[in-house]
């Protein structure tokens, strides 16, 4: 089963193991289908779940759906689908409690033996975030795993980098099929350790591949998070929709490379304040809610502040609100890391800066997670659901990921009826290119940094259209560089990966030239 120099067959192939492919890997194993499961990275667990520090929606005692749903809409800037959040907050706390603790047995944090300890983050009206500390998301990936691997009809295959998804007629070699209505019916899959591609067969195909934030400079997201499933489903021809989305987080520890990490929202939660590195405080100037604003606004106001005091971060206090017992009980993953970085947050304040955190767009999916393309579904970050519109309420990526995993794995168990609707004779292998050039991974590096760079700096937190025209231009022609790249050099995850980002990268961009409206997370200055 693992040796891609044959053909694969299963009945669900599943690409990607966050929070959305491990739960609809388990429903769809325990609803009788055979599954695989794929992941790019050697280690299965690394995923944006592994990072997902601050917690999962539920419900608080004192909360209320309609209060949820009302939430979820602010923070979206009313740019959501009604529709698909009364499906979150109808399924979400209910799977919480079936899924996560009932049957996986999440250690979720107590105010008390007998009470779940709730917290509040920007954009709730209640403390409704349940947690594990401040590793919520690295719990819940751990215990999934354990779960997977208990199931005989799930086989997980690491170090798998997707190329492309296969689809009829496009990859058939019979012409009649071009009179049928397009499919997908699996993938071609690159063996990172051989250099092999494979296929995959499935006729049902769920993308769980995460987001994009690797293609900007600063980002919070790990490397992998290159936009791979946006970058597949578009060329096999899924709709995609509300691109120019893109959340940046608040706060992430500054760094100079670039690769900093989450400071979760639940520290403003917990009283922390944002402030100038002289130490004023400012959000009182942009925003009633103070550090509690929605993402986008918080985001914003930092990346202007730091222009009018000329610096390249601002500092979150934490210490001087809340006492160090208190920092060490809610914050160990936080405290420790920043450690390493030689920042005591019991005693000192941290150096954030804003970062690409989170696409409210991609691949356009029902509520059962049904793409625009037969045969293939897409849950968690890399599906737009319509939830969360033009911006994401913090804490409900988790719970979008376990609803719309479980959702799609009950719809493709009851359409399942054991057919194929394929037959692999007809279908291509994969070819190489018959004259194969040097791979020089010197030009996939400055290829990635001129992409990141670029999407910082014209299409990032503050955007104009002069900036998105010279970013389309930039990168149009960076494309064209690329894929002929692609198609001469030896494949590999590097070169895919790049091939992967610069189409996300335009997409996002063509995506916020083509809208004027200044709403949620695209902000386009006049």
């Amino acid at each position: 089963m693992s040796d891609l120099t044959s053909d694969i067959r299963t009945d669900v192939l599943i690409i990607g193991c966050g929070i959305a492919g491990a739960s609809a890997a388990l429903e769809a194993a325990r609803a009788g289908l055979d599954v695989v499961v794929i992941t790019k990275d050697a280690r299965v667990e690394e995923s944006n779940t592994l990072y997902a520090q601050g917690g999962i929606v539920s419900f608080a005692p004192d909360d209320r759906p309609e209060l949820l749903k009302e939430d979820i809409l602010e923070a979206g800037d009313r740019a959501g689908d009604p529709a698909a959040v009364d499906i979150l907050v109808a399924d979400g706390p209910r799977l919480v409690q079936e899924t996560l603790i009932d049957r996986l047995r999440i250690p979720f944090t107590q105010s008390s033996p007998d009470a779940l300890d709730y917290a509040l983050e920007g954009g709730h009206s209640r403390r409704r975030i349940l947690h594990v500390e401040d590793a919520t998301g690295r719990t819940i990936e751990d215990r999934f795993l354990r779960a997977l691997r208990r199931e005989p009809r799930v086989t997980i295959l690491t170090g798998r980098t997707a190329v492309d998804l296969m689809t009829v007629p496009h990859h058939s070699k019979n012409p009649v099929a071009y009179y049928r209505e397009p499919r997908a019916i699996g993938a071609y899959v690159l063996d990172n350790a051989t250099g092999r591609v494979g296929r995959v067969f499935a006729p049902f195909t769920v993308l769980a591949t995460g987001g994009c934030g690797a293609v900007f400079l600063h980002t919070c997201n790990p490397p992998g998070a290159d936009g791979s499933g946006y970058a597949m489903a578009f060329r096999a021809g899924a709709r995609i929709g509300n691109m120019e989305y893109i959340q940046f987080h608040p706060t992430v520890f500054m760094r100079e490379s670039g690769d900093g990490f989450l400071i979760s929202e639940a520290v403003r939660g917990e009283g922390a304040r944002l402030k100038t590195r002289d130490g004023r405080t400012f959000m009182e100037k942009y925003s009633p809610k103070r550090d509690l604003a929605p993402r986008d606004e918080v985001s914003r106001a930092i990346y202007e502040q730091m222009i009018l005091s000329n610096a390249n971060y601002v500092l979150l206090d934490l210490a001087s609100y809340a006492g160090p017992e208190v920092i060490r009980k809610r914050f160990p993953t936080i405290l420790r890391t920043c450690l390493e970085d030689g920042v005591d947050i019991t005693r000192q304040p941290i150096p954030v800066v804003p970062a690409a955190h989170y696409c409210c767009g991609g691949v356009l999916a029902d509520g059962c997670g049904r793409t625009s393309l037969e045969g293939l579904y897409a849950a968690g970050e890399v599906a737009c659901t319509g939830v969360h519109g033009a911006n994401r309420l913090a804490s409900t990526s988790l719970l979008e990921g376990l609803v719309w995993g479980t959702r799609a794995a009950r719809d493709i168990a009851a359409r399942f009826d054991g057919s194929r609707p394929h037959r692999a004779s007809e279908i291509f292998l994969w070819r190489n290119p018959k004259r194969e050039d040097h791979f020089d991974p010197a030009l996939v590096h400055q290829d990635w940094r001129t992409i990141r760079s670029t999407m910082w700096n014209y299409a990032g937190i503050i955007r104009t259209r002069k900036r998105l025209e010279r970013a389309k231009a930039d990168l149009d022609y960076l494309r064209h560089r690329i894929e002929q790249f692609y198609r001469s050099a030896p494949v590999n995850p590097d070169i895919v990966g790049l091939r992967h980002g610069i189409l996300v990268a335009l997409m996002i961009t063509q995506a916020a030239l083509a809208n004027p409206v200044s709403r949620g997370a695209h902000y386009i200055r006049k």
